[in-house]
């Protein structure tokens, strides 16, 4: 029985610790790294965004760390009404994900 509580709580506190390395960006300080060259601009990652879905919007964005690696992740409705969920390499502009919502 020691050992099933043992496992959870190696397994709770591993999944604690890989959910606190993402963290959310506010405006000002992506602002910041856009103008110090860190990451692309807003515009040029759309437009990556885009060219994956021609026709489409960009209805919701966010940018993230993950484990030092900017992240930009963007919701895309494409001209037949289907959601896409993207992440992008702020810095690259490399599409890491592509996928439909669910």
């Amino acid at each position: 029985m020691k050992t099933i509580s043992k496992c959870l709580l190696l397994s709770g506190l591993v999944t604690f610790t890989l959910g606190a390395q993402a963290r959310d960006l506010g405006p000002d300080e992506a602002l910041k790294l856009r103008d110090a060259g860190t990451i692309q601009s807003f515009e040029k990652l759309n437009e990556i965004a885009l060219k994956q879905h021609p026709g489409g919007t960009v209805r919701e964005t966010e940018l993230e760390n993950e484990w030092g690696r900017y992240i930009y992740q963007l919701e895309v409705i494409d001209s037949k009404g289907v959601e896409w969920d993207l992440e992008l390499d702020a810095a690259t502009g490399e599409v890491l994900k592509n996928h439909q919502d669910h």
